[in-house]
């Protein structure tokens, strides 16, 4: 199991191993290790939250969704939207 720790001491950027990423301060599942891909950016870029539930996303603009976690709130950073690794995809 991995844990998401997007703003913390450790990143998962480069981390690739299997596994359910989860919100590092609730243990709430956000995101499997078969949705993480390489990405540009220095975060942890995945296509798609694990289940419908596991964030909930407020509108910033047309493209973008501050996203957060679906049980606690704690912020996750951005989905952004057609900008994943295949069109129509996006990118958490």
């Amino acid at each position: 199991m991995s844990f998401c720790s997007f703003f913390g001491e450790e990143s998962y950027k480069d981390h690739f191993k299997p596994g359910i990423y989860v919100c590092s301060k609730c243990d709430h599942p956000l995101f499997s290790s078969r949705s993480k891909y390489e990405h540009s950016s220095p975060w942890p870029a995945f296509t798609e939250t694990i289940r419908a539930d596991s964030v909930s996303k407020h509108e910033e603009r047309p493209t973008a969704f501050k996203v957060v976690c679906g049980k606690c709130g704690s912020g996750l950073g951005h989905e952004f939207i057609n900008d994943g690794p295949k069109e129509g995809k996006s990118r958490f």
